[in-house]
């Protein structure tokens, strides 16, 4: 007989997964706050930010592969017809990235479409080309992580992360201390040698797993690629959706009032809030793992709406007292004047964390339930009130481009988890018929 879910159960399981995605937080900051204090700040951290938006699209493809990985390899056939489509999916990437950085085509993206200042154009091609294997290390490494969590053994997740961080710390300390490099190529080179570190150690700590798959006798269950593509296309679609929309902003803050300073500070902001984001980020893949039972989705559905409640009070904590100038001045290491331009945006920022919690919790239900449509449906509509909300407020209202970025993530996010509440009931009913 299993044992009955308990919270405690959700907090051990989840913890790892949790102190995984806060680690990768610390990333932002950190990087932030060493590019900050190295020449030509705000054209630096305008670069980085802009690079990294890039950088994010490219990963979209392999984002969800964690999640894939959980849902659908069950046996030494599901294991080899994933990992192919995982190796299939980083040569395109590799392949995509590389002609990005093709000068007419790079060009015709950052200068003619993207409107950038021509040294902020310069630096981002650095971070650009340097960025190149940033993407495919992270598909690789969340398909073997995902393998990790399905035999419940979140922990060494979160040592490979902390393999990560040393890596990424190492290569930034050198090149900041030894080098005279970019600010820009600081972060873009720690952040690639980070990920490539850690997918190494992480395959290397699945190997005991991947063993006992390919060993074990076929149980006669077989997936087939048109299968995967079949489970794995709106997750694809979501993320490409969902990330893809940072190159969409920055092109509407370099159209804004006070865009410099918007192009420097969003980046900080987004770090920062990343950190309490990332408690519901880590949700999605215990939701998944953990779902098995109706008690289990009523005991995971509080705990989710408690991690929502628990973050933005957390964060209100700090954004709405002095506590914010702190972070942005002496941590993040921004002027006065970019601190004191920073403080109400982050102010708005504070709720974003718990629309972050419980939509992840919305999406495991539907992965759990091979329902995946749904979640590209909701991060279209997110997308569309993005760009309506930014055309209005900048266009038309003439709001400075941080501050409308902000309200139109929080606007957007809202009308995607209203969107999802009607796919998200009926996979609940699913469950209590299955019960």
């Amino acid at each position: 007989m299993e044992q009955k879910l308990t919270y405690s159960k959700i907090l051990k399981f989840w913890l790892p997964l949790s102190a995984t995605w806060l680690m990768m937080s610390i990333e932002g900051p950190y990087l932030t706050a060493l590019i900050a204090r190295m020449p030509e700040p705000e054209f630096n951290l305008a670069a980085y930010g802009v690079a990294f938006s890039i950088a994010l699209i490219v990963e979209s493809p392999v984002i969800m592969l964690m999640s894939a990985s959980i849902a659908l390899v069950e046996n030494k056939n599901s294991f080899c017809k994933l990992r192919s489509f995982v190796y299939m999916l980083n040569l395109l990437l590799i392949l995509f990235m590389s002609l990005l950085i093709f000068f007419p085509v790079y060009d015709f993206i950052f200068i003619d479409i993207l409107n950038l200042p021509e040294r902020v154009a310069h630096l981002t091609h650095m971070a650009v080309a340097l960025l190149i294997p940033w993407a495919p290390a992270i598909g690789y490494r969340r398909f073997y992580q995902g393998v990790l969590i399905k035999n419940n053994l979140t922990r060494k997740v979160a040592y490979g992360t902390v393999i990560r961080l040393t890596a990424m710390s190492l290569t930034a300390f050198v090149l900041f201390t030894f080098s005279e490099s970019h600010g820009v190529v600081v972060g873009a080179a720690a952040l690639s040698a980070g990920v490539i570190a850690e997918a190494i150690i992480t395959r290397f700590m699945a190997a005991g797993i991947v063993k006992k798959i390919r060993s074990g006798e076929d149980d006669g269950k077989k997936i087939s690629y048109g299968e995967i593509i079949s489970f794995y296309y709106p997750l694809v679609l979501t993320s490409f959706i969902s990330l893809g929309i940072h190159p969409v902003v920055v092109f509407f803050l370099g159209q804004s009032r006070m865009s410099l300073e918007s192009l420097a500070v969003l980046p900080v902001l987004n770090s920062f809030v990343f950190i309490f984001r990332a408690f519901g980020l880590s949700y999605q893949e215990a939701g998944v793992a953990l779902m098995k039972r109706e008690h289990e989705f009523v005991k995971l559905k509080n705990f989710a709406a408690g991690l929502a409640v628990s973050v933005v009070a957390v964060l209100g904590i700090i954004s709405f007292t002095s506590l914010s100038e702190l972070w942005l001045k002496n941590v993040s290491g921004l002027s006065n004047e970019l601190t004191n331009f920073a403080k109400l945006p982050l102010m708005i920022y504070t709720f974003f964390p718990a629309t972050t919690a419980w939509i992840n919790f919305q999406r495991s239900i539907l992965v759990y339930n091979r329902n995946t449509k749904p979640i590209s449906f909701a991060t279209l509509i997110e997308v569309t009130g993005i760009v309506l909300i930014l055309t209005v407020t900048i266009k038309f209202f003439d709001v400075v481009g941080v501050t409308a970025a902000i309200i139109s993530y929080t606007l957007g996010r809202i009308a995607a988890i209203g969107y999802l509440t009607i796919p998200f009931n009926e996979a609940k009913r699913k469950i209590k018929t299955i019960l």
